[in-house]
């Protein structure tokens, strides 16, 4: 796996899990079009190949900034064919976050706004820092959420809540993403790092065809209707009857052991 990037830093923890880290913090870790291009190539490698990952977290470097969305020192200039030049980039880079094949949690260490408050909302779910603040900014620029935003922030915290979200700019807090349902948790600084990490080790540690498999299910079920989502699903499990792990799993629970799980 390719680890040394311009605009994010990779780390492999405990073997199994992928610490992604966007990595402008002189900029508010903004993205511009060569940090899309490679948040492209990165998650479009772990779907033809996890090479043993089995969760992914995105996170930003600093303590003040997530992401501050798109760059607009960058944008400044642009004729409209470049802008949407560049925004298919970022297109193709934010359907490759949704079709990772293993999890993807995000940890909100400071501020998340426009495509950044997208990013977060792209990912299966997120812990977000105390000083973490979230907006989705773009109609104050001229331009609306491109990147799944109007889909996912009413799936996460209800339409009505999401168009006033939306149609405002409006910043709110991680307390706030918290009770709404945009946030699993809201961590202190200092601590935001090791407790998403424990909680990837959780997951890490389960079956990972298992995992991916439980993943996908869930994604096809809140997009179509009961019946079609509960055939997908038993589809998935009956692939998993057959699978090692699935025997490994049903051994070390009656040899009272943790089972070694091997994603075969």
């Amino acid at each position: 796996m390719r680890m040394d990037y311009e605009t994010y830093h990779l780390e492999l923890i405990d073997d199994h899990i992928l610490i992604v880290m966007m990595d402008r913090p002189e900029v508010r870790n903004a993205k511009n079009t060569k940090m899309g291009l490679e948040q492209k190539e990165i998650f479009e490698r772990l779907y033809q190949d996890t090479e043993g990952v089995r969760v992914v977290i995105l996170t930003g470097r600093g303590d003040k900034a997530f992401c501050a969305g798109g760059d607009l020192k960058e944008r400044k200039g642009m004729t409209d064919a470049q802008w949407r030049y560049q925004h298919a980039i970022y297109e193709q880079g934010v359907m490759a976050v949704r079709n990772c094949p293993v999890p993807v949690i995000g940890a909100i260490n400071g501020a998340a706004y426009g495509g950044g408050c997208e990013t977060a909302l792209n990912v299966d779910f997120c812990y977000a820092s105390t000083n973490a603040r979230f907006a989705l900014t773009e109609v104050t620029l001229g331009i609306m959420p491109g990147a799944m935003g109007t889909i996912n922030m009413p799936n996460a915290v209800g339409e009505r809540r999401a168009k006033e979200i939306i149609f405002t700019g409006r910043p709110f807090t991680a307390q706030e993403a918290y009770e709404w349902g945009l946030v699993n948790k809201v961590c202190e600084p200092g601590s935001l790092m090791e407790e998403t990490l424990e909680t990837a080790r959780l997951i890490a540690q389960n079956a990972p065809q298992s995992i991916m498999r439980a993943k996908r299910s869930t994604a096809v079920a809140t997009q179509v209707d009961r019946a079609t989502g509960y055939q997908f699903e038993l589809e998935a499990y009956n692939r998993l009857v057959g699978t090692k792990d699935r025997h490994e799993g049903v051994l070390a629970f009656n040899d009272k052991r943790k089972p070694n799980f091997t994603g075969e």
